[in-house]
């Protein structure tokens, strides 16, 4: 289940403008606005003297360069710094040294050189790796995303550096040693879906970044070294305000995180591991009555409960909590243990049920009391019953994500079209949304097309390939196609089942928005990829796997492929002659080849394509079963 939840916020869509290969000598890298302060004043023209004062007359572009300096610290948006930057010379030093903020939603698509030498003043690197699918199994293991090179470019450039969210990129312990060693202010550390490190890394974080505030491991895969790195965390007050480590399977020292909570007054985010029991659970509560957002662990006692240790009281701790808003966890739930939360239900904006295998029984008391709910992830094994009662209390629902309990292409799925016809009978708010499910509808799809006309994001999975609308037996085209043309705010789009070359003629002429889209064992010809790519202005990451796109097809983006952060496609019909023809019409894009480890040399028929932009070129850690056309 890892694998689907990893996406979770996805990618949530950068919304940075395309990199204009045109002006790569001033637009290098995406970034995010500066959150700074004004910068010091730098009034250079004035000086004083015995007689009376005489002023220096600055050079025009240096008076220009003060204010824009003052003004653009003011500029929220990221796409209106970049086109800022844009305007000429002295706009582009001006927004540089204004950055406080980096955001490079590729880590090859520019140099740790590049970057660093034109932003000076940078407090904040987020920093992304690996394409989405690598979450699918889909990319082999070592394919690359090093964090070294960019922590040893940051430690050189960014003394100042406060936060770092790294997101699918491979980090070793020693790049966390470095990272903690390297910035004595360092106060936020994000890993996403990041690998390669273990508890030796988070011990060395955690005792040398003494004002450190938040440390969150969010899907990571943590090796576990033997090492009690909660115990690390230095004596004394902390000044932790948000600590996640629910994706850390090895156990952790129980008495060692309680005394950690129990100093950390400034507490508001808490989401713990499968092995902190209920019990424990409790205690900690009691320690920080103040949380806004709690995972809980196991939800379930721990196997060593002495026969007569008297039950916590749960409901009291739980009621206790009167700022909570956020509730997640329920690894290794036991449901008689869920009435304990319902005090905190009136107030929850965001629940997520995504670890607990419960039944539309169970749910239905919590969620009847969730009417402020405003994000909810749930497994299908509350079933179509359990979505019409989501349906019945939550008006306010923007989000929801609904997993599979099983995700096997042969089972009969509990959700099904019911379900989702519901949600969008009655929550006409939704925002949102990513289903998995083994049968669907046209007209369910088009009924939410016109009950949620605010969607920005709509993910359909219909696990089992090429199933049609179940009730006509026809193609899925006509749902999607509602969803593009009613929709007219949709940026991010997942399309799944039995799909003709008619779904993509419609994603092309309506989806004028569409910035993410992601295609699964759908389409007829060629044809279909090219209405994509020439009718889809705002295209910036295109996903494609098993479907019957080929040279052709591909060849039809080229004058788009510059616009676009990347383009995934997997066991299509691709083949070298026509992935090397891409290469040569794109000097500025990196086209790789993709073997699995166990292959050789690569053959005609390319398994994996994955293309992107960028200033540098082929990078050089290509493992050996990448080749770079």
């Amino acid at each position: 289940m890892t694998h689907y939840r990893s996406e979770m916020s996805e990618d949530d869509d950068d919304r940075s403008p395309p990199l204009d290969l045109r002006c790569a000598a001033i637009t290098t890298v995406e970034s995010s606005p500066s959150t700074s302060s004004s910068t010091a004043n730098k009034t250079r023209n004035c000086t004083s003297g015995s007689g009376p004062a005489e002023f220096q007359v600055a050079y025009p572009d240096q008076v220009l360069e003060n204010v824009l300096e003052n003004v653009l610290c003011f500029l929220t948006s990221r796409r209106d710094r970049s086109a800022a930057s844009l305007v000429c010379r002295s706009w582009f030093r001006a927004e540089a040294y204004t950055r406080s903020e980096l955001v490079i939603g590729n880590c090859y698509a520019v140099s740790p050189g590049r970057a660093t030498d034109r932003y000076k003043r940078v407090k904040s690197v987020v920093l992304k790796g690996k394409p989405r699918f690598a979450d699918f199994n889909l990319m082999p293991p070592n394919w690359g995303a090093h964090f070294a090179p960019w922590v040893l470019a940051m430690a050189k450039a960014y003394p100042g550096l406060e936060k770092v969210c790294l997101k699918r990129m491979s980090v070793t312990d020693d790049d966390l040693a470095l990272l903690a060693g390297s910035f004595p202010g360092f106060k936020e550390l994000v890993l996403v879906c990041c690998d390669g490190f273990g508890t030796s890394g988070l011990a060395v974080v955690a005792s040398k970044c003494r004002t450190l505030r938040v440390l969150d491991l969010i899907e990571s895969e943590v090796t576990d070294d033997e090492v009690d790195w909660i115990s690390y965390f230095p004596e004394g007050e902390s000044s932790l305000e948000s600590l996640i480590f629910d994706c850390v399977e090895c156990p952790i020292n129980f008495d060692a995180l309680e005394g950690l909570v129990a100093r950390s007054p400034l507490l508001k985010k808490l989401r713990l591991n499968r092995h902190v029991s209920i019990g424990q659970l409790h205690r900690l509560m009691v320690r920080a009555p103040r949380l806004t957002h709690l995972g809980t662990g196991s939800f379930s006692p721990s196997d060593v409960v002495a026969q007569n240790d008297q039950e916590p009281d749960y409901v009291s701790a739980f009621t206790a909590a009167k700022a909570l808003v956020c509730l997640s966890g329920f690894r290794e739930i036991i449901p008689d243990y869920l009435p304990a939360i319902y005090p905190v239900c009136a107030n929850l904006t965001s629940l997520n049920f995504s670890y607990a295998n419960i039944n539309a029984e169970q749910l239905k008391p919590i969620i009847s009391r969730c009417h402020k709910l405003q994000n909810f992830w749930v497994l299908d094994s509350i079933c179509d019953e359990g979505l019409q009662a989501v349906a019945t209390t939550c008006k306010e629902l923007r989000e929801l994500r609904v997993f599979p309990i099983n995700a096997r292409e042969d089972t009969e799925g509990p959700v099904s079209e019911v379900g989702l016809q519901a949600i969008s009978e009655g929550c006409r708010k939704l925002q949102s949304i990513l289903y998995f499910c083994q049968r669907m509808t046209n007209a369910a799809v088009i009924a939410m097309s016109k009950n949620c006309p605010d969607l920005l994001v709509f993910r359909l999975c219909i696990m089992g390939r090429h199933r049609p609308d179940h009730v006509t037996d026809q193609p899925m085209d006509e749902g999607f196609g509602a969803i593009v043309m009613n929709c007219k705010k949709l940026t991010r789009l997942a399309i799944s089942g039995l799909l003709t070359d008619r779904a993509f003629s419609y994603i092309g002429q309506y989806g004028k928005l569409v910035r993410t889209l992601s295609v699964a064992f759908a389409g007829d010809s060629d044809m279909g990829l090219r209405y994509v790519l020439e009718g889809c202005p705002r295209l910036q990451k295109l996903e494609i796997r098993d479907s019957p796109f080929g040279d052709v097809a591909l060849c039809s983006g080229l004058h788009h492929y510059y616009n676009m952060r990347f383009l995934w496609m997997s066991s299509c019909r691709l083949t070298r002659q026509g992935c090397e023809e891409i290469a040569r019409a794109m000097p500025r894009m990196v086209v790789e080849v993709i073997r699995s480890e166990d292959e050789e040399e690569m053959d005609d028929n390319v398994g994996i394509l994955y293309m992107y932009r960028s200033l540098e070129g082929a990078r050089d850690d290509v493992p050996r079963f990448v080749t770079i056309l």
